[in-house]
């Protein structure tokens, strides 16, 4: 199957280093501490952070805060509407993916004695949803007031038809072909969250992680203007 035309086009009509278009909304879920609902093409994810608040289960009291995290997928999110098993090996699998990213970001120091829960649950599919959750649960912390060494972002990159490709959707994660998804910490340029599928040969890799790293830094800006435009508007509400 041909994923690239002659003329340079994806089946969707990008280019190979065009993302899909890129959506978020705050405070998504009312009774949460922080949330939002982060969209990457037809790929549409909601996060929900609730803490730092006391840690359930005494015996993990420590002196940095307890990072929890689940991850689903609602039954309807996928064409073929097959319901999951709750705890299954994937979703537990990409709850400690996201745990760990957002753990390097987090300055779980400076709340000891605490827990803090992200809940991610994947709305509709169409690839990179791993991505589409880290991004959603970094908005969601950052709703929340948890204190941040940097956003962290993330996105996906491929090689299919001798092309690197940005932001892979599912049809294009589906080929079978190399893809990386990556999740950074733009402002201190630290890889926090590295996976791939398949080999590549180091001179196609470097290509392609680098085009994964140029998508996570337009996904932080992104984010930073929303952050900033959610600042601007309580800000007005508040009257200062």
């Amino acid at each position: 199957m041909e994923y690239v035309s002659p003329e340079g086009l994806r089946l969707d009509g990008r280019r190979p280093m065009e993302m899909r278009q890129i959506r978020a909304e705050i405070g998504a879920v009312s009774k949460a501490d922080g949330s939002a609902i982060f969209e990457m093409g037809n790929t549409k994810v909601i996060a929900a952070v609730y803490g730092p608040r006391e840690v359930q289960n005494r015996s993990q009291i420590s002196n940095h805060a307890l990072v929890r995290c689940e991850y689903s997928m609602a039954n309807f999110s996928t064409g073929d509407r097959m319901r999951k098993a709750k705890g299954d090996r994937r979703s537990t699998e990409i709850s400690l993916v996201i745990r760990q990213t957002m753990e390097a970001s987090i300055l779980t120091h400076l709340l000891p004695r605490s827990q803090i829960d992200i809940y991610v649950q994947v709305l509709q599919a169409d690839g990179g949803t791993r991505s589409a959750c880290i991004n959603a649960a970094t908005l969601a912390l950052a709703d929340a007031g948890i204190p941040m060494r940097d956003l962290v972002t993330s996105c996906s990159a491929g090689y299919l038809n001798s092309t690197s490709l940005l932001d892979l959707n599912y049809v294009e994660d589906s080929a079978g072909g190399p893809d990386v998804t990556l999740g950074i910490l733009p402002k201190l340029d630290k890889v926090t969250l590295l996976q791939m599928d398949s080999k590549l040969p180091i001179d196609i890799l470097e290509n392609v992680m680098q085009l994964a790293i140029e998508g996570c830094k337009a996904i932080a800006n992104y984010i930073r203007e929303i952050l900033l435009e959610n600042t601007k508007q309580l800000e007005y509400r508040r009257g200062v």
